[in-house]
């Protein structure tokens, strides 16, 4: 009766189907242990939880993936046994899962430097980098052995997708088999609907990253969760930046009051250098380390250590962002990314208020340093929509002798090529330099091969050539007239490579320094206030006097009284909200958990523990905050004129 029913078929179907669960598992297995210091899972029996709750997400990715395989194996052509028609499949499984799984194998590596899932955004990345060759060549030579795992893994799996084949069969009665076929097309098709989706219930809506986090007790164990091709597809034409309305436009102004406007200092014009540096997390610097008490801590930044003793520095500050291009909007403009990055959202290309629009506005020269290739990592389109009036990438140092090879100039002759070109300038400028050399593959000038610490990883030796730039950077700019009429501002775009167990805990792994220096000595000491990298802009905007109203989602550092010192960033698919004695966690509509300021863990949840009176703040700034961003940023608010 069901010889035509093409059971054996189905059953081959389903086994090539099954094995990419079985890869899609292994490519998670090898993922947490490429990172098990991140992610950070206490027992077996809780990482099996995890990939379980995995699965729903494996199903998606591996349906999407393999839709056009799946379809083929059950349309009814009558030669689907036919030997080429099953090479043909073969080709069109291998390449489909294939991408799928090189996706999963780039977050072995890819995760310590973003901590979340690789999505749509890492394209935009990509796109902005104009020598992808020769960085695609390097990085096979520093991870050879993750493309070496690839290919064996992939190697198996051909394998025993081999093993398994179709009889080639001659079905004799058309109509039974057309019928057949048909009614076997609605069931898989039925089967898939709901994978896709992740559950069979029409009301439910599909399942996106934020559902990753429904099952877990740590944010980071959401990624285990995820796998990086749901991440991937699930953000492709996805944009997470709506209008929200959570709160009243009073509670938003009582709770953030995003428009500031100070008036306690007299107007200046001082020349402001803000140095937003590669990868520094704050681990490394001694100077922000010291009352930790971080058994056998090593500093690798013995100048800053020193200028720090001269400086204001905030010890308890934040990044706002996970990628470099976070890092300028951040700090710059005082907007920060989240799930999807702003600069890559449709509405980037908008007129937006910054530390350039306002200093323009007091006829600063602005100039904008970078030594990579001309816009590489969107800064130069950034820069160009923030209205800097010069860019000097690696076109304009003009001297090919000096590049590193992999992303840029090396810091040292591009830190000594902007202090030349601020020696041109008349005055007052604005000058913002974003560094390169910090970075994988971490290696110095060969010239310098022996002289920095090699340390505990291998990020600490260019941590300390990076810092000896700035030592021969700040030797030389003292000899200018312009020195003593500036202030520097010395932060990082994010954290990298992490050695103490302190700085892997989830909320420290946004831990970035922020240090604030005049040469003539009136400003010193240590903060260890909540701090970010976006409460940069109005800092300084205060420090120098500047009059006028303007946007700002921060909160200046020295006179701010009215909105209490916070941090916000996004993490594990949740929005964290530092403020006061807690650390609390949103979805984008409600708090889900609350932590102790202390727990940089969030290993314990104490959301029942908090009063009534704490957690209508916390709930009301995370809410005004998620709020009046969104709002502005849809509505094209970014400026006050």
């Amino acid at each position: 009766m069901f010889k035509d029913f093409r059971i054996q078929e189905y059953k081959v179907l389903f086994y090539r189907i099954f094995l990419a669960y079985v890869f899609y598992s292994i490519s998670r297995l090898f993922f947490f242990l490429y990172n098990y210091k991140s992610l950070k899972v206490d027992s077996v029996a809780q990482y099996l939880d995890l990939n379980y709750h995995g699965l729903a997400f494996d199903t998606t990715a591996i349906l999407y993936l393999n839709g056009l395989f799946i379809l083929l194996s059950v349309l009814p052509f009558v030669i689907n046994t036919k030997a080429n028609f099953q090479k043909v499949l073969m080709w069109i499984y291998f390449i489909c899962n294939g991408i799928g799984l090189a996706f999963n194998f780039l977050d072995f590596i890819y995760y310590r430097f973003t901590y979340s899932r690789t999505t749509i955004a890492f394209m935009d990345i990509v796109e902005n980098e104009s020598n992808k060759s020769s960085l695609f060549i390097r990085f096979i030579g520093t991870y050879w052995h993750v493309f070496a795992l690839f290919f064996i893994t992939l190697g198996l799996w051909i394998y025993l997708y081999r093993k398994v084949t179709v009889e080639n069969k001659n079905y004799e009665n058309k109509p039974k088999y057309f019928g057949y076929s048909i009614l076997g097309l609605l069931i898989i098709a039925t089967m898939a609907i709901g994978g896709i989706r992740g559950d069979f219930k029409k009301s439910t809506r599909p399942i996106t990253m934020i559902d990753a986090s429904r099952n877990v007790t740590q944010p980071q164990h959401a990624d285990i969760v995820l796998n990086t091709p749901f991440a991937i597809l699930r953000t492709i034409g996805k944009n997470s930046i709506k209008k929200l309305n959570l709160v009243t436009d009073a509670e938003i102004n009582q709770y953030l009051k995003p428009i500031k406007h100070y008036t306690i200092n007299p107007p200046t014009k001082p020349n402001i250098v803000v140095i937003i540096t590669e990868s520094y997390g704050r681990e490394y610097l001694g100077a922000f380390n010291k009352d930790l008490k971080i058994e056998n801590y090593k500093s690798y930044t013995p100048f800053l250590d020193s200028l720090a003793q001269s400086s204001m520095i905030y010890t308890n500050a934040y990044a706002n962002g996970s990628k470099s291009i976070h890092g300028m909007s951040s700090v710059i403009a005082g907007v920060p990314s989240f799930r999807d990055a702003f600069t890559s959202s449709p509405y980037s290309k908008q007129k937006i208020e910054s530390l350039v629009s306002c200093l323009n506005d007091l006829n600063y020269d602005t100039s904008f340093f970078h030594g990579a290739a001309n816009g590489s990592m969107g800064f130069l389109g950034l820069s160009n929509i923030l209205g800097y009036d010069h860019y000097y990438g690696r076109t304009e140092f003009n001297n090919d002798n000096e590049f590193d090879g992999s992303w840029g100039i090396w810091d040292e002759p591009f830190l000594q090529f902007m202090k030349q070109e601020l020696d041109k300038k008349k005055g007052p400028f604005f000058s913002t330099i974003f560094t390169v050399s910090s970075h994988e593959p971490f290696l110095p000038p060969a010239k310098y091969a022996s002289k920095f610490p090699k340390g505990d990883i291998p990020m600490h030796q260019v941590v300390g050539y990076t810092d000896y730039a700035f030592k021969k950077f700040f030797e030389s700019a003292k000899k200018a007239p312009w020195f003593k009429n500036t202030i520097f501002i010395i932060t990082a775009d994010h954290c990298n490579q992490v050695y103490y167990p302190f700085y892997n805990q989830v909320v420290n792994r946004q831990a970035v320094p922020i240090m604030i220096y005049k040469p003539d000595g009136s400003l010193k000491g240590v903060n260890n206030d909540f701090a970010q990298q976006i409460d940069i802009y109005p800092t300084i905007l205060d420090m120098i006097g500047y009059h006028k109203p303007f946007r700002s989602w921060g909160r200046s550092l020295f006179n701010e009284k009215e909105i209490a010192p916070f941090a916000f960033n996004f993490n594990g698919g949740l929005y964290q909200f530092m403020q006061g004695n807690y650390i609390c966690l949103c979805d984008g509509k409600n708090v889900t958990a609350v932590y102790d300021k202390s727990d940089f863990g969030l290993e314990k949840n104490i959301i029942s523990k908090v009063s009534k009176e704490d957690f209508v703040k916390l709930e009301k700034g995370a809410k005004s905050f998620l709020q009046d961003y969104m709002n502005r940023i849809v509505d094209k608010k970014m400026y006050t004129k």
